[in-house]
Parts: structure tokens; C-alpha cells; sequence
């Protein structure tokens, strides 16, 4: 006879082998995703090679008009468009720069002992843990020319922020740089505290001066993770929407129109959601792209 096996013996028994109710477990999650990421993106793109609108089909029905590449044709043949890609490349310089330095900056303050080190860098990190719509609230009360606190301490009197076409990009940049900064801090501050402090003494032995430390030592270990930093901080940028819209509304014509806010009005306002679905497919493509830039020398910096 054969002799079954006491593992044999218990799948049989319990009727479902440990792998299967892994999968059973697993699969509700993954038709989840499925339901909230995959098929959006794949409608969206169908939707962008139509002449279609959210708000027809309670009209003319619900089978959109297939128009092939003409959505992408408009979207790139207009130039408007490529004011608001400007806009928006000014705004990410601007405000990835500024997280970059303020980020950095502190994180060094902060790489050494000292007391409340701990309640310090908690109290730091606030910022970006609110809400993106009350940190736009927020500022915008800052700028208030009549009685917001930034005109008083700079003795400004009534001077318009975010009224100002000059300075109105610049104020929304300061806000994401208050708000952002921490995060660049956070990742620069965990590769400053990963240094081995064995390449410092030895350093210090060769008395080297501290702009060669952080030029051989400092920099090129920690610049992987602002990599990393930059490479979020970036994409983020490009798709900024909240902080602009509270505090400007972005309107037609304004500095302050981002590619984020042109696309909520052309599928929100509009309602063209075929053009809106392709010019979001030309942000995503430009997204990646720019990503790869980053990863490019991500991976340069991790071989050194």
C-alpha cells in the first residue's frame, strides 16, 4: 500500500494547501488595484484618442467618437499649452532648488548631537504632514496685503503677493519650499547619519580642510538619497495643483496657470475629457522622462 505523507495527510484534510489561501487572500487586494489604478489608465487612454466629454452621453450617448491622434494634435499645436509647460518648468526649478537648499542645509545643522535634537527635527517635519489646501489657506493669509505678517516684518506696507504677475509664482514656490523642505531634509539627514564617521577622522589626520570633506566625503555619499528626494520632489512639481489653486485660482492668463490647473479646467470646467486625457497622458510622458534624467545619474552616483 501507499503510504501517504503526514504533510499530504493535513492538505488533504484542511482541503486548501497554504499557497492557495496566500492567493485567495491576495486576490481581492489585486482586483482592488485593478478597479482603482489599471482600469482608469487604460480607459483614459482610450478616452484620448476620442472627441468625448464626460457630461454628453446623458445627451448623444455613451459611445465616444474616434478621432485617432487629433487630441494630441490640438493639445501640442496649441500655444498656450506650451506657456503653461513654461510656467510650470519655472515653478519646479524654483521650488525643487529652494527644497533642495533649505533641505540640506538643515539637515547638516542637524546631523550632531545636541539637546532636543529629537523634538527639534519632529517639530521640522510638521509642515509636511498637513494638508496640502490649509498650507495654501494658510499662506494666503501670510500674504494678505492688509494685515498678513509677511508685509509687516518686511515692511512692505500693502504690497500684493499673489496679485503681483511678478512675484505670484514666487510666493506659491516659497509655500511648497516651507511645506517641502522636510522631506529633503528627512532623506538627506538619514544619508549624512549613514556616513562612517572613520572617514572624517581619517580626514581630520590628513588635516584636511572641511570644503574637502564635503566635497569627498560629505557629497557624493549622501547625494544618492537627494537623488531620490529630487527625483519625487520633481514629479510632484510638475503635477502641483493644490497650493496654486487655493491660494491663486490660476486663472487663464495668470503666472500662476501650471499644467495641473489647465488640465482641471479642461476636464473640469470644459469638459473635454478626450483632449484632457491626452494632454495628461503628454504630463505623464514628460514626467517620465525627466524621472529618467534622474535615475540616469542615480545609478552614476550609486557606482562611485
Amino acid at each position: 500500500m501507499n503510504q501517504q505523507k503526514p504533510g499530504e495527510m493535513l492538505v488533504t484534510r484542511r482541503g486548501l494547501s497554504d499557497t492557495a489561501i496566500k492567493r485567495l487572500f491576495v486576490l481581492p487586494t489585486i482586483i482592488l488595484l485593478i478597479c482603482i489604478n489599471i482600469f482608469p489608465l487604460i480607459w483614459s487612454l482610450v478616452l484620448s484618442f476620442a472627441d468625448y466629454s464626460a457630461v454628453r452621453p446623458h445627451v448623444e450617448g455613451v459611445n465616444p467618437n474616434w478621432i485617432g491622434g487629433g487630441n494630441y494634435k490640438d493639445v501640442l499645436m496649441d500655444l498656450h499649452i506650451w506657456e503653461y509647460f513654461t510656467i510650470t518648468a519655472k515653478y519646479a526649478m524654483m521650488a525643487v532648488a529652494g527644497e533642495f537648499l533649505v533641505g540640506f542645509g538643515i539637515a547638516l545643522i542637524l546631523n550632531r548631537d545636541f539637546k532636543a535634537k529629537g523634538v527639534i527635527t519632529t517639530l521640522i517635519l510638521i509642515p509636511m504632514m498637513m494638508s496640502m489646501a490649509i498650507v495654501g489657506l494658510f499662506w494666503k493669509l501670510l500674504y494678505n496685503p492688509g494685515w498678513g505678517i509677511i508685509n509687516y516684518m518686511l515692511g512692505l506696507k500693502e504690497f500684493q503677493w499673489l496679485a503681483n504677475p511678478r512675484v505670484a509664482l514666487i510666493a506659491v514656490a516659497i509655500t511648497d519650499i516651507w511645506m517641502w523642505a522636510p522631506f529633503t531634509m528627512l532623506l538627506a539627514l538619514a544619508g549624512l547619519s549613514a556616513i562612517p564617521q572613520y572617514l572624517y577622522e581619517a580626514a581630520e589626520i590628513d588635516r584636511a580642510s572641511w570644503w574637502f570633506k564635503f566635497r569627498r566625503i560629505t557629497l557624493p555619499l549622501v547625494t544618492p538619497l537627494i537623488l531620490i528626494a529630487l527625483i519625487f520632489r520633481t514629479m510632484e512639481a510638475f503635477k502641483m495643483f493644490d497650493i496654486a489653486f487655493v491660494m491663486t485660482g490660476g486663472g487663464p492668463g495668470t503666472s500662476t496657470e501650471l499644467i495641473a490647473i489647465n488640465l482641471y479646467r479642461l476636464a473640469f470646467a470644459q469638459w473635454n475629457t478626450g483632449r484632457a486625457s491626452a494632454f495628461a497622458y503628454i504630463i505623464l510622458i514628460m514626467i517620465i522622462a525627466i524621472s529618467n534624467i534622474y535615475i540616469k545619474y542615480l545609478n552614476k552616483a550609486k557606482e562611485m
